[in-house]
């Protein structure tokens, strides 16, 4: 009885809590307006590389994007849990936490010499190399655009620069509640959220699950190995629409729609020592993305001439396939939690949040 009146007392508490935060969501909100801000800036100055073909745009416009693809792929995948405990039936909380991953030297550039392009080559006495979205803020080199047949036309453009720092962002919001068996479950959700008109929409959905292992293996024995260990895996998708206007204004129905796909699975280990948890885990991770330019589309293809196109580009991809492995920590004071941790993958990321619930 008295722990049932203790646990309406801490609901109630919590509750009162929960009321505030609404700064944790426009700390989140305030990421979202950076990434979409950014990614904006990148699809202006991308709307050069709609020249040729789609064909040639294609393989432009994936070399650009490429570290966006693969950042926010890492970043989907990571901040789901820090620690191996389960929460305990019905315990609960709700977290919301920010991802940076680092994008490396040789992703902030590309050379246009390796893409396999058709009728697009760098213009006499320019450089091959050109920034991608995270990369310097400053043209790449000046391309030319040729005919089928190979002759040089009088068309000239500047590779796009980037946005001018190397770090993805991506955030999290999410629920998790405790269910009998040691399992835990996730849901992230965001519903669509229209930026502005010039930032586009994003929307997020997730779900994920926890399973405690030695509860399961050992029965009360467990409580002689002095450390929990968990697998647990998860699924996060952001939709992205961003509307554009590329080379020509009347065609009102330009956009990209874009779906980042990320899928993980991790094994972890965590020891609690009073209020601060460390853990270690070790997983696979797999992101993909599926990005489309559609609408209608003019394309410069060189001595005043243009061919329009409709829905031109198309990428569907995998971004990231590989094994991950991270340390971070847990602190809990009360009804709080704070979250931190470092991952080393094919881009390293850290991950920091807050949380409020009752449980682990």
């Amino acid at each position: 009885m008295k722990r049932a009146y203790l646990y309406v007392i801490e609901i109630i508490i919590l509750k009162k809590y929960l009321m505030r935060k609404h700064y944790a969501f426009g700390a989140l909100f305030a990421l979202i307006l950076t990434l979409s801000f950014n990614l904006t800036k990148a699809q202006q100055d991308v709307g050069g590389l709609f020249v040729s073909g789609p064909a040639d745009a294609t393989k432009l416009i994936n070399a650009y994007f490429d570290p966006l693809y693969k950042g926010l792929g890492v970043g989907l995948s990571d901040g789901w849990t820090n620690t191996a405990k389960s929460k305990g039936f019905l315990k609960f909380d709700v977290r919301v936490s920010a991802t940076g991953a680092f994008v490396p030297q040789s992703a902030r550039s590309y050379d246009v010499n390796t893409l396999g392009l058709n009728n697009i080559k760098p213009a006499p006495g320019a450089s091959s190399i050109g920034p991608t979205a995270f990369g310097n803020d400053q043209e790449g080199g000046r391309m030319q655009v040729y005919t089928s047949g190979g002759i040089p036309t009088t068309t000239f453009f500047n590779l796009p620069q980037g946005v001018g720092f190397h770090v993805v962002p991506s955030a999290q919001i999410q629920a998790t509640v405790g269910l009998p068996k040691n399992i835990d479950i996730t849901l992230r959700a965001m519903p669509k959220i229209k930026i502005s008109n010039d930032l586009g929409s994003l929307s997020m959905i997730g779900f994920g699950a926890k399973v405690e292992l030695l509860p399961l293996l050992l029965g009360k024995a467990e409580k002689i190995i002095p450390i929990d260990i968990a697998i647990a895996g998860g699924f996060t998708q952001y939709k992205y629409t961003l509307p554009l206007n590329v080379n020509n204004t009347a065609n009102s129905d330009q956009r990209i729609d874009a779906k980042f796909n990320g899928v993980n699975f991790d094994a972890i280990v965590s020891k609690k020592i009073l209020f601060f948890t460390p853990f270690a885990s070790v997983g696979y991770q797999t992101s993909k993305t599926d990005l489309k330019a559609l609408g209608t589309y003019s394309f410069d293809t060189g001595n005043g001439t243009s061919v329009t196109y409709v829905d031109p580009i198309a990428v569907k991809q995998t971004d990231i396939d590989g094994l991950r492995a991270s340390l971070g920590f847990q602190l809990k004071f009360g009804f709080f939690k704070f979250y931190g941790s470092y991952t080393a993958a094919k881009y390293s990321m850290v991950n920091a949040g807050i949380g409020l619930g009752i449980g682990q």
